[in-house]
């Protein structure tokens, strides 16, 4: 059995938890910090950072590396990655661009977008340069066709409507403006269309209820 730790309130957390339920493999969650100073959790993930999972062979962190090895280890489940090489490669590509490309560069915003505290000028001005270029460049390879790289639901998907939103919000919360709609990039129906599927509202529903749980009491 593959036990999921981390938030609900994670992005990366979310990817992972969308795919192992949509291919169906069975899982249970623990619920722990990231950033942990816990010796049994370093030991899973060096540097303390969620999601990791525990394994019968042993731990793994980093979300890709998990996502990779649940579509190798669970053949027999439904295929996040298309069989051809080449096309499995497009779809990586994809989750790069939206990870490395997008949410990176957005999530040096999200301290002052999402958590009340404050981000350098100088930070702001150097996302504001980046993340447009990224946009375009991202446009060129997503699809939207409409899942993100094509006809079918990928893991390109789990992690995009767990990232595309956040770059959303924190630009529009710090400037006032969504640059990823500013772009050109239409992700609130698409957003919509992976929210409808079951397990994705599944994830949604217990990410709300754990940021509820979080609220400090009236």
């Amino acid at each position: 059995m593959i036990t999921l730790c981390g938030i609900p309130m994670s992005n990366y957390y979310n990817k992972v938890k969308l795919a192992l339920l949509e291919k169906g493999i069975p899982f249970t969650e623990e619920y722990v910090r990231t950033h942990s100073h816990d010796e049994a959790v370093l030991s899973c993930t060096p540097l303390g950072k969620v999601p990791f999972i525990k394994t019968p062979h042993g731990p793994l962190c980093e979300s890709q590396v998990i996502t990779d090895y649940l579509e190798a280890a669970y053949p027999g489940t439904p295929a996040l990655l298309p069989a051809d090489p080449f096309q499995a490669a497009k779809v990586r590509e994809l989750i790069a661009f939206v990870e490395l490309h997008l949410e990176l560069v957005a999530r040096e915003l999200y301290a002052e977008a999402f958590f009340g505290g404050q981000v350098s000028d100088g930070t702001k001005k150097r996302v504001a340069r980046v993340l447009p270029a990224n946009i375009q460049a991202f446009k060129r390879l997503a699809r939207f066709g409409p899942y993100l790289a094509g006809d079918r639901f990928t893991m390109a998907d789990c992690a995009a409507w767990a990232s595309l939103p956040l770059v959303a919000m924190a630009t529009k919360a710090v400037y006032g403006d969504d640059l990823l709609a500013a772009g050109g990039v239409d992700w609130k129906p698409y957003a919509k269309l992976i929210g409808e599927r079951p397990h994705a509202a599944r994830v949604a529903a217990d990410r709300k209820a754990d940021a509820q749980r979080q609220q400090p009491a009236a």
